[in-house]
């Protein structure tokens, strides 16, 4: 397993809810810590899967601890807007994440695992290339290979 790279994708979901990068590396930390004394009693089948879940448990209850609640509204003065999709929206998004899902697991595994670095983690193409011990201009190959054969895939389905 790629502990770097899970860490990696654990602090940009952390992130993306709203962490900051000191308290993301904290949380992912505190997971860290609690799957590897869960591991001493029971075996963790999914590490990666039970340390996303962990951190993200973990900042949903750091933020319940801030005490951070809403304003009290009267009630005649809400306005309730559906701003939910509607069931062709819906129906269209499902249709493109299949198509997406697909596509991604057409790509070359190494080709792949670049692509989501860049894309899902956030990472830079100097971190990737630095960690896979390849040049910069190879990984601007691998996102523009996958990005190109992604939309061609997406467009044509």
């Amino acid at each position: 397993m790629n502990w770097k790279l899970t860490f990696s994708r654990v602090k940009a979901a952390l992130r993306r809810r709203g962490r900051t990068v000191h308290e993301a590396e904290d949380l992912v930390q505190e997971a860290w810590v609690r799957m590897a004394s869960h591991g001493a009693n029971d075996t963790v089948v999914n590490p990666a899967a039970f340390l996303m879940r962990t951190a993200l448990n973990l900042s949903i209850d750091a933020h319940r601890a801030k005490g951070v609640h809403g304003t009290a509204v009267a009630i005649d003065d809400v306005v309730l807007v559906d701003v939910a999709p509607g069931a062709e929206a819906l129906l269209l998004g499902k249709e493109r994440l299949e198509r997406m899902t697909v596509g991604l697991g057409r790509l070359p595994d190494r080709t792949r695992e670049i692509f989501l670095a860049h894309r899902l983690d956030g990472r830079s193409y100097t971190e990737i290339a630095r960690e896979l011990g390849i040049s910069i201009n190879a990984v601007e190959k691998h996102v523009t290979k996958a990005t190109l054969l992604l939309t061609s895939w997406m467009e044509g389905w």
